[in-house]
Formats: structure tokens, C-alpha cells, sequence
């Protein structure tokens, strides 16, 4: 594989740093942690889904603490506003002018914090913010912080007072993510670290926002070969034509896939991707982007399924040598 880049990986070594300061927290949940840091380092935003109590908000309140990056966190209701989130523009008597605001989304950090529980016309307040990393509020935009990081939660679809996320909005997330129940013996090693505190006080911040910026363009110059190029466009394509896929991944995904794929090697320290950190990356980067037929559904076909298939049927175009 022709590899022309060099990295000195010296200069980040605080990538397994940070792993280890969220793994204070998070318990027994290594690959979860790994792909949080492999989006924040792929400048992507994270959509986490599980059921109550399994640690989705303290996940991302942990990353923004080891990170040292400024959080705001917003739990969202259905009186939740849009200008809450983005801002909005004040009449100043003194000045006689009007006056920006700043929404709580002027952060680097954005915890939306079940974010399927608000309505859906503040639910796309945030489309904005993710996709251009500014605001615009009153026809002025308003440039986000760098980096910019949104970090949704929810609970699964059908628990009480829950809207669905619209498809436009869950494309602009890199990854999603399930956090998980832990094993007994993690469980435990939770009760015992929370018996004299929370433990997120004892975490240490192993970097900050110029070093995570340093990385993310670090990591946009991962090699990547014209092949592996192919095999992602013909993996995503695939979901397009696949006959229980109703709606397939978008270019946005071919993006979003071969960025989390550079991350994924990078942090692996590795200067190129190989067609093993694709194969990995769209488990986390299209399942929340294809919706299925009906006839899937009463079928009881699974995304899990049509992804399988498509892997089965698309050959990648090499095996690594590593």
C-alpha cells in the first residue's frame, strides 16, 4: 500500500491518556469510549440510544472533563425553546441597539440530553450548529467554538413522551453508539468506585482544545488508498439497492465513514487506513442512516442483517499485512 505520510505520534500521546481517564468512569466499556474519542477526533458529533441509567450522560460529561473543553449541557423537555439553544437577539436601552445572546450551544461541548423528548422544530435548531458549526440568529451567523462536538442522548423509540429524530438530523450524526447494561463483575467495580463519591472528580484533563485541534487535522491526513476509496463508496452504495432498504446512506455517510475510518487507524497509530478500519467503522457510521421497507419490518429484518449482507457481498480490495 502506497503510504507517502508520516506521523510523529509522540506529539499525541495523549489520545491513550485520555482513554484511560474516561475508563476511570466507564466501566468495562472500552470500544464505546474508543469510538466517543474516534468521532470527537473526526470533528463528528455522537448520537448515543439506550435505556435509562446506563451511563450515556456521564459517558459524555467525562470526555468533556478529560478533554478540558467548555460543556454545556441542556436536558431536553418539550418546553425547551429553539433560542434556548441557539441564542437570540436582545434590545440594549444604554447602546440602542440589538444585542446577540449566546444559546447554550456556544460550547465545544453540546450535551442534548435526550434529545427525543423535546419537539421537533427544536430538535432541527441544532441541524444548523452540526452541520456549518455556526448560528443564525436574526440573518447575523454566529461562528461555534473549535472544536465543536455535539453529543446526543436518548432513550429507545416508544418510551412515553418520546418524538423520533428525523432523517436529516440523524445523518448529520458521524456515529451512534450503544451504551450497554455492564457484566456483574463491572457492575460491582461501579458500586464500589461511587461508594465514597462520584468518581468523575477524579478524573484529570489530559489535553486541550489547541491539542485536540492539532489532532483532528492531524488525523484528516491519514493516507488513504484510491482502493479503499471504492470500498467505501461501494459499500454505501449498496445500501441504496439493497430491497428491504426503503431509504439508503447518503453521500454524507461516504464522508462520514471514511473519517471515522482515518480516526480509527490514527488512534490504532497508523498513518493509513486499511479495509479492516472500514469493515469496523460501518457498524457505528450506517445503521442509524438506513431505514427499512415495511415489508423488513413484518418480516422482522434486521439493519444488523442488511449490513451483514452487504459486508458478505462486497469484497474489500485487500487484507492489511500488518
Amino acid at each position: 500500500m502506497e503510504n507517502n505520510n508520516s506521523v510523529n505520534f509522540a506529539d499525541y500521546e495523549f489520545i491513550p491518556k485520555l482513554l484511560t481517564q474516561i475508563e476511570k468512569v466507564i466501566i468495562g466499556k472500552h470500544d464505546v469510549v474508543k469510538m466517543l474519542v474516534a468521532a470527537l477526533l473526526s470533528s463528528g458529533h455522537v448520537l448515543i440510544e439506550d435505556v435509562p441509567g446506563t451511563g450515556k450522560t456521564t459517558l459524555a460529561m467525562t470526555l468533556a472533563k478529560a478533554t478540558s473543553l467548555s460543556c454545556r449541557r441542556v436536558q431536553f423537555t418539550p418546553d425547551v425553546m429553539a433560542s434556548d439553544i441557539t441564542g437570540f437577539t436582545m434590545y440594549n436601552k444604554e447602546s440602542e441597539r440589538f444585542e446577540y445572546r449566546n444559546g447554550l450551544v456556544m460550547s465545544n461541548i453540546f450535551i442534548a440530553d435526550e434529545i427525543n423528548r423535546t419537539s421537533p422544530k427544536t430538535q432541527s435548531a441544532l441541524l444548523e450548529a452540526m452541520e456549518e458549526k455556526k448560528v443564525t440568529v436574526d440573518g447575523v451567523a454566529h461562528r461555534l467554538p473549535e472544536p465543536f462536538m455535539v453529543i446526543a442522548t436518548e432513550n429507545e423509540f416508544g418510551y412515553v413522551g418520546t418524538y423520533p429524530l428525523p432523517e436529516a438530523q440523524l445523518d448529520r450524526f458521524l456515529i451512534k453508539l450503544s451504551v450497554g447494561y455492564p457484566t456483574a463483575e463491572d457492575e460491582a467495580m461501579i458500586l464500589y468506585r461511587r461508594k465514597n463519591g462520584d468518581p468523575i472528580e477524579t478524573v484529570e484533563p489530559v489535553c486541550s482544545a489547541d491539542d485536540i485541534t492539532r489532532c483532528i487535522s492531524a488525523v484528516r491526513d491519514t493516507h488513504i488508498d484510491a482502493a479503499i476509496y471504492k470500498y467505501i463508496v461501494d459499500i454505501v452504495s449498496a445500501t441504496r439497492n439493497h430491497p428491504f432498504v426503503a431509504l439508503g446512506a447518503s453521500p454524507r455517510a461516504s464522508i462520514a465513514l471514511m473519517r471515522a475510518s482515518q480516526s480509527i487507524a490514527f488512534m490504532d497509530g497508523r498513518n493509513y487506513v486499511t479495509p479492516e478500519d472500514v469493515a469496523l467503522m460501518v457498524n457505528y457510521v450506517l445503521p442509524h442512516r438506513i431505514h427499512l421497507t415495511q415489508e423488513a419490518k413484518v418480516k422482522r429484518v434486521s439493519v444488523g442483517l442488511v449490513i451483514s449482507e452487504i459486508m458478505k457481498a462486497v469484497r474489500p480490495p485487500f487484507k492489511s499485512n500488518e
